[in-house]
């Protein structure tokens, strides 16, 4: 009896410890372990690759959104490139890297709205003013919010009949070139759709306004198999959450989150407060990331949040809780200088993105040892 007992022991210590590692295992925890950064110019590449060597990999980040925008030497519209874009060769050298670190790299493109910022109008529209949502909004010489044209970011318009003739020519060569199966198409902090004198959107509704063009996107990248994300805040009621007008809709474009299709993820950023938001897009079907900034409380709560989601949700939800994203809005060179101390900012003190990125993935290490 004893030597019974003693084998049931070693079995059940033995298998149980298998059991354990399985259920700790990075991609079984969190799914998606991300960083979202602007892509680094030339000058910065090398240095960018020995981020993603030294710093990413080591904690087990497996997805990367660069934030290329007009950062890419195009070939289908030279016209829209910045002008010092990446090569095509330079971001063979990315894709490598990551390759050989299993990240995946997901390219973004800014699409419907951020089509300008403070007193610049960006390339698309710069390039193609008919896009334009609002051609009658005059950039300022000098910017300021709130302002008398609800002027935050300029939009183009999603029933122009040339606009995505062109946007999709981007799409598919950023995709290609970066060899990836999803694509970000932003969709953030959308003021400008459905604009009254615009000749094509006026008095339709905001919502499916809103929903056509994710749709739209999302068809387009299905064709070659690839996956739509996109940022949630246009999908918030921000009015009846108190969430407000940056991280929720004030516009009624969240009622679009009925006509979307299931397959889009959701990048899901709160910034000020840790809103457990994750909650209400896993109910409504979709895969939601959760994505803080630079707040490091915050991204700790926003983490063992999403943990704690992953490891109390029904069969059904569970899956739906993908992951958690360090999401950085300076420029890559601003953020490797705080990051290293190379410059420290005094005032923001401990709430900087580089120390949020830390804090973030010290959590999700934790948890994965």
């Amino acid at each position: 009896m004893k030597k019974i007992t003693t084998l049931a022991f070693l079995f059940v210590t033995f298998f149980g410890s298998i059991l354990l590692a399985q259920s700790t295992r990075p991609d079984s925890l969190l799914p998606v372990r991300g960083f979202c950064i602007a892509a680094p110019q030339p000058k910065q590449l090398d240095a960018f690759l020995k981020f993603i060597n030294e710093e990413l990999a080591p904690r087990q980040v497996n997805t990367l959104i660069l934030r290329v925008d007009f950062n890419y030497q195009f070939e289908s519209h030279p016209e829209l490139r910045d002008s010092i874009a990446l090569s095509s060769k330079e971001v063979k050298k990315l894709v490598a890297v990551c390759r050989k670190n299993a990240i995946q790299i997901i390219p973004q493109i800014n699409l419907l709205g951020h089509q300008s910022w403070a007193t610049t109008t960006h390339n698309l529209l710069r390039v193609y003013p008919e896009f334009d949502e609002t051609p009658h909004v005059k950039m300022p010489e000098k910017y300021a919010w709130p302002n008398t044209d609800g002027l935050y970011c300029k939009s183009y318009c999603p029933l122009h009949p040339g606009v995505h003739k062109v946007v999709f020519d981007l799409v598919d060569e950023i995709c290609a070139a970066f060899e990836s199966k999803a694509f970000h198409a932003g969709m953030d902090e959308v003021f400008y759709i459905g604009d009254d004198k615009c000749p094509r959107c006026s008095g339709r509704n905001k919502a499916e306004l809103f929903a056509g063009e994710v749709n739209t996107i999302r068809n387009h990248l299905a064709l070659k198999d690839r996956k739509l994300w996109i940022w949630g805040d246009r999908l918030i009621d921000g009015k009846t959450t108190g969430i407000g007008e940056w991280e929720g809709s004030m516009n009624n474009t969240h009622q679009a989150i009925d006509l979307l299709s299931k397959d889009v993820v959701i990048c899901d950023w709160h910034y000020e407060r840790p809103d457990q938001t994750a909650v209400y897009f896993a109910m409504k079907g979709f895969n939601v990331i959760t994505c803080p900034w630079r707040n490091p409380k915050n991204a700790l709560l926003q983490t063992q949040d999403m943990l704690k989601f992953r490891a109390t949700a029904t069969k059904e939800m569970k899956p739906r809780f993908f992951g958690m994203m360090q999401t950085v809005w300076s420029p890559a060179g601003s953020f490797w200088d705080e990051y290293y101390g190379v410059k420290v900012n005094e005032k923001a003190g401990e709430n900087t993105a580089s120390n949020c990125f830390k804090t973030m993935y010290e959590e999700i290490n934790k948890a994965i040892r």
